[in-house]
């Protein structure tokens, strides 16, 4: 659902992107989570396996297997849809308000060949993560003309971030 008048572009996204993975990325998953704890547990020294005893690494595998369950549930659950709206004063997320004096700049990036058509908003202070809105159903130059009056544009991003481009990637 997208709306649009002269003060506000509103459209809703889903909470987070559901990769399509199918049974040989879940074994090669399963195998480099394995791979991952028996390491946790045991070294190769002179060709010898040795078990590592209280020096083993107990937080790496229980940030493994929290990591695996947090995917898990996340795979089971619909994404909720999230009311995203742009207006004169900021960026509303949800019930998060962002001022547009908190944000650097933004960018349109389009590239149907691609499937890409994202809105990314970076902030000022570089503690925070940059901001990537999927457009959906919205105009790509609708967009960019409303932002255009708010906030400075960054012309340089041709591609989607490397971080988003390796998550698309390994399904994550």
């Amino acid at each position: 659902m997208s709306q649009n008048n002269e003060k506000y572009l509103r459209w809703q996204v889903p909470e987070y992107r559901i990769p399509e993975r199918n049974r040989i990325w879940y074994i090669i998953a399963s195998v480099f989570l394995l791979i991952c704890v028996f390491f946790s547990f045991f070294t190769i020294a002179h060709w010898r396996i040795s078990f590592l005893g209280y020096n083993s690494n107990f937080l790496f595998v229980l940030i493994i297997i929290i990591s695996a369950a947090i995917m898990y549930v996340n795979e089971k659950r619909p994404p909720l849809m999230i009311n995203f709206e742009l207006g004169p004063e900021g960026v509303k997320i949800g019930s998060k308000f962002y001022d547009y004096d908190d944000l650097k700049n933004f960018c349109v990036l389009y590239k149907p060949k691609q499937s890409i058509k994202n809105l990314y908003f970076e902030f000022k202070t570089s503690a925070r993560p940059r901001l990537s809105i999927p457009m959906r159903r919205m105009d790509a130059l609708t967009v960019r003309n409303f932002l255009i009056r708010y906030l400075d544009e960054d012309l340089e991003r041709n591609n989607a971030p490397l971080s988003e481009q390796l998550t698309k990637l390994l399904k994550l």
